[in-house]
């Protein structure tokens, strides 16, 4: 599904990483490893396409992103540190703005939704008076409202309590049966045990 191809990435003259390669298949997850500044997000970035590799590529179905960007896109799904919430709407507004854009129009499970997600009660209220956490849930809401095969998550348990990461993990569990693939960073332990888990560890290049 997803091939990484000889990804060499320089920042501030320090090489990050050099000639990386790895694949990642439909039902699989694949958790980035590594301490900070060994550019996990900086590998994130390029496999979503938001930036490019100083050498190598990046295949989506055998064919490279950059010459089919827009079909990659459509079945891509990137969560980052930064939410891509609006602050100024409410967490109801977010979720229906994202129905909107994915194409459906039905709401009546929206509540039902944001309940798992611990948000009753807080989805008339603007996001940027929420916690961090509760943020993040509105954010990861997303994860229910998208057709999207392929999930970049960079960080996605950040400021979830227990019960979140938890909730979360059996969503993963069910993309993972429909077919879909997951690449992740986390700095927490997966407590699930995921049959198709693979590990790739950048190290820190002085």
């Amino acid at each position: 599904m997803l091939q990484i191809k000889s990804v060499t990435c320089i920042k501030q003259e320090r090489c990050l990483f050099a000639a990386l390669n790895f694949s990642l298949k439909s039902g699989q997850i694949m958790q980035l490893a590594g301490p900070n500044g060994a550019g996990k997000t900086s590998l994130l970035r390029i496999i979503a396409g938001f930036a490019m590799p100083d050498e190598g590529d990046i295949f989506w179905q055998q064919r490279s992103i950059f010459k089919c960007y827009d079909e990659f896109a459509a079945e891509l799904l990137f969560i980052g540190h930064k939410t891509g919430v609006n602050n100024q709407l409410t967490a109801l507004e977010n979720v229906a703005f994202w129905l909107q854009i994915n194409g459906y129009d039905d709401r009546q499970d929206l509540y039902p939704l944001l309940a798992k997600m611990g948000l009753v009660g807080l989805e008339d209220i603007p996001v940027r008076m929420l916690s961090a956490g509760q943020q993040r849930r509105v954010a990861l809401v997303r994860l229910w409202l998208n057709n999207a095969k392929l999930w970049v998550l960079d960080e996605p348990f950040t400021a979830l309590d227990k019960s979140g990461v938890q909730f979360l993990q059996q969503r993963f569990v069910e993309h993972l049966a429909n077919d879909g693939a997951i690449l992740l960073t986390t700095h927490q332990d997966l407590t699930t045990q995921f049959s198709n888990l693979q590990t790739v560890t950048l190290e820190y290049r002085h």
